[in-house]
């Protein structure tokens, strides 16, 4: 049974960075999913994969996975850095500008 451990990104939908916090261990396949030959779905007799624990620290992840003798890959996160314009959007609603603000 392997794993990985990994920080989620955030949403492409979005650009709040929440849920991205905490560290998720996930079971990797243990076999390929087959065609149900009558309705077509996908299906597996996996059930492992559907299971995601969540938690706060890599370390307490690292711990668990050792604990249980999981063998686990552990992907690093990609830091992101802050989008922080100077004299954004949010400057034409200062209170201390100089000029009327106009288009």
């Amino acid at each position: 049974m392997r794993a990985r451990i990994y920080q989620p990104a955030r949403t492409a939908m979005q650009s709040g960075s929440a849920k991205t916090k905490t560290w998720v261990l996930e079971f990797a396949p243990a076999s390929a999913r087959e065609v149900d030959p009558l309705m077509g779905w996908t299906s597996s007799g996996d059930t492992q994969t559907q299971v995601k624990l969540r938690f706060e620290t890599q370390e307490a992840a690292e711990a668990y996975a050792k604990s249980k003798g999981i063998d686990y890959d552990l992907v690093q996160p990609k830091t992101r850095k802050p989008v922080i314009r100077p004299r954004g959007y949010g400057e034409n609603f200062a209170t201390d500008r100089k000029g009327a603000w106009t288009h």
